[in-house]
């Protein structure tokens, strides 16, 4: 009897070690893969940042899940930041702390408390400004279930 792995059986546990397909992506260590430089002289600021190739082309139909705080006041929301863990938020007085997400939702929420956990489907863009860290936003975005 044979108890060599087929040639299939190899191809599947190698393509599993390959990593996951892009759709399979973590959504949060894509958006940590951008790498950011900072260049301060005494007559210059500016940000460089340099983009996984997916992101630097833009996703349509991104799916990410995380923590979102309002941007704006009121019975409405139509922006949040959006960070995937609440003892990472850089509003929760955390001077150090993990990548945030700024999503513009299509339609606004009208009962929202801060730290609400969402699920959301928008268009992510690279965000290529040289004067500031913001990486991406996700705009048309909107909540879907978990």
């Amino acid at each position: 009897m044979n108890h060599q792995p087929s040639i299939a059986a190899l191809y599947v546990a190698m393509a599993g070690a390959a990593g996951p397909a892009f759709g399979e992506t973590d959504p949060w260590a894509l958006l940590s893969a951008v790498e950011i430089e900072e260049i301060v002289t005494e007559t210059r600021y500016e940000v460089r940042k340099s983009f996984p190739e997916q992101l630097e082309q833009g996703i349509s139909d991104f799916r990410i899940s995380g923590y979102a705080m309002p941007m704006e006041a009121g019975a409405s929301v139509r922006q949040v930041m959006l960070v995937s863990d609440m003892g990472s938020c850089p509003f929760c007085g955390q001077a150090d702390h993990g990548i945030t997400l700024m999503v513009e939702l299509d339609e606004p929420i009208s009962t929202f408390d801060e730290g609400t956990r969402l699920s959301l489907v928008g268009d992510l863009e690279a965000v290529t400004d040289p004067d500031t860290w913001q990486s991406a936003v996700m705009r048309h975005a909107r909540v879907v279930a978990n």
